[in-house]
């Protein structure tokens, strides 16, 4: 009798100047069954990236020759890979930088072995893109209220260092039907999730998609922030609307600024055709 071999793990490429951080979070990923390329500098992480093409990239913001955020937004002219950014609590212009580059989320240090790889799980889901959300009826659409005791911003992990890292999820097979959504140019498809405006392929990294199937599943309909945060980046209960905001800032900037309208004090929603 033969046995199925493991799925491999997602190979994570760690980016980090400081040694005794770079080392102990190595050692913790590798705990939980990730393989781990290291590099401690941005010249050195852009040379281990096109050497190992890893299927995550975790960097700090402030690094040596090429610093966090010129190392993402190299990467992201070449790469959709999910990367998540290391930043000090203190450093909030660090963290918009980031993902203005092209980060998909960011986790604050010092962090828990636990939290960091649950934030990593959680990255590494929602890049395997989803089939579009049916459209919700009501106006507003809102997420419940978070629990008074869930104070952590992160997702829970009830994993141990012991346990192996979570294969991520296969992607869905295609729908029967073939679905293009029209809205004055910007036609987006949900079998080949490709993204066209006025006729010209729109590349988009898997958050930004997952953020427009949102919104064009339900045009004309204002979607909280929080809403967006569970949806797209599975967050069930508040953490820093930020994310939603410079993606829906680097959404504008790729399908056209007028499309998705702000509604201050409730989030966004997209325009609906003339």
């Amino acid at each position: 009798m033969t046995t199925a071999a493991a799925p491999a793990q997602p190979h994570i490429l760690l980016v980090e100047d400081d040694e005794v951080i770079r080392e102990a979070t190595r050692m913790a990923l590798e705990r939980y069954g990730f393989p781990v390329t290291t590099a401690a500098d941005g010249l050195e992480g852009l040379e281990a990236f096109h050497a190992v093409r890893p299927d995550l990239l975790l960097l700090d913001v402030m690094l040596p020759l090429l610093d966090g955020v010129g190392l993402c937004r190299r990467i992201r002219e070449e790469s959709q890979l999910p990367i998540l950014m290391m930043s000090a609590r203190t450093d909030p212009v660090d963290v918009v930088s980031g993902l203005e580059a092209g980060a998909d989320d960011y986790v604050v240090k010092p962090f828990e072995s636990a939290v960091l790889v649950a934030r990593i799980r959680t990255v590494l889901r929602r890049m395997r893109v989803a089939p579009a959300p049916a459209a919700a009826s009501p106006a507003v659409l809102s997420s419940p209220s978070p629990s008074p005791s869930s104070s952590s911003p992160f997702p829970p992990s009830s994993a141990s260092p012991d346990s192996p890292a979570a294969p991520v999820a296969p992607s869905p097979a295609p729908s029967p039907t073939h679905a293009v959504r029209n809205f004055d140019g910007l036609q987006v498809d949900t079998d080949s999730m490709e993204v066209r405006v006025d006729g010209r392929l729109v590349p988009l990294t898997p958050t930004e998609l997952r953020l427009l199937l949102e919104f064009t599943a339900a045009p004309g309909i204002v979607l909280e922030r929080s809403t967006l945060l569970e949806r797209v980046w599975d967050y069930e209960w508040g953490a820093d609307t930020r994310v939603v905001d410079v993606h829906v800032q680097r959404l504008r900037a790729k399908i056209g600024p007028g499309r998705i309208e702000t509604v201050r004090g409730f989030g966004y929603k997209l325009r609906r055709p003339a």
